[in-house]
């Protein structure tokens, strides 16, 4: 990692599509999480939504709310000042009416201070995401596999399989980029799906799930270490096993515990041999 980091921008962002450089996004979702990333050299965190799954225990990312999106959003920022910070809008905190996603985009903004929203869908939201741009707000879209409608998908599957549905997500993708999106991103679909969307598309596009030939990638930060257990997507390549290692220590703690190992006295407050003997005295006393 370089000594200093720099939180990335996005005209420089968009200059690394141009130059062919590729980034980097991770979620988080709390202070020390986001600490943590942004002792490293990746670019981006997503405040992502699936805090609902891997922070709330929710089946989807569906439950979440503005509110708590806002709580957790706030959290990263404080903790990852030299990180570029997405904001992940939640389920029906846009659809409802352009009015109401402008203003729920900038609570996102001025109350949590990140550098941007993500939402997902392509034409559908086109207008949506234009007239956020248009209040000033940076947008980064997301098409392909889009959580929130998972149900209207058909379950967590990869989209973009035949002819007719791969050019809906170019078509999708184009939208957005003409909306006024600086970044899309690309969710289960097949790689040559995803390197044609890419190359067509003058912004950049982020891949999860989407094969090697996107501009950047990003990880949900508990799949990637090992610490959500109940699934783990095809697309993900998990780094760690955090998962068994925080389990163990929580074990051996336990043990210790009542075992009487810890804490000895190296976990332990001591005072000089005088200062003891009168404590110990004037207790006996007042017994």
């Amino acid at each position: 990692m370089a000594e200093t980091k720099k939180k990335t921008s996005i005209p420089q962002f968009l200059k690394m599509k141009r130059d062919g450089k590729k980034f980097t996004m991770v979620t988080a979702y709390d202070y020390a999480q986001a600490t943590q990333v942004d002792k490293t050299d990746i670019e981006m965190i997503l405040v992502g939504d699936s805090a609902a799954m891997v922070m709330l225990g929710h089946k989807s990312t569906v439950p979440i709310d503005l509110d708590t999106q806002i709580l957790f959003s706030r959290a990263v920022v404080k903790g990852a000042p030299n990180t570029f910070i997405v904001g992940d809008m939640p389920f029906m905190s846009y659809e409802v009416s352009r009015e109401k996603a402008i203003e729920n985009a900038g609570r996102l903004m001025k109350e949590a201070e990140v550098d941007c929203v993500k939402l997902e869908g392509g034409v559908r939201v086109a207008d949506t995401v234009a007239a956020i741009v248009k209040a000033g707000i940076p947008v980064m879209g997301h098409i392909g596999l889009t959580p929130q409608s998972s149900s209207q998908l058909g379950g967590f599957k990869v989209q973009g399989k035949d002819f007719s549905a791969a050019q809906k997500l170019l078509d999708d993708a184009l939208a957005l980029q003409e909306a006024g999106a600086f970044c899309v991103v690309l969710e289960a679909m097949p790689n040559p799906v995803a390197r044609v969307i890419t190359e067509r598309l003058t912004i950049p596009t982020m891949g999860i799930g989407a094969g090697p030939y996107c501009d950047a990638q990003v990880l949900v930060m508990h799949d990637l270490l090992g610490l959500f257990d109940r699934f783990v997507p095809k697309f993900v390549k998990q780094y760690a096993q955090m998962g068994k290692d925080v389990v163990d220590a929580l074990a051996q703690y336990d043990t210790e515990v009542k075992t009487g190992v810890f804490p000895d006295e190296n976990y332990s407050y001591h005072v000089s041999e005088d200062a003891e003997r009168e404590i110990l005295e004037h207790f006996e006393k007042t017994k």
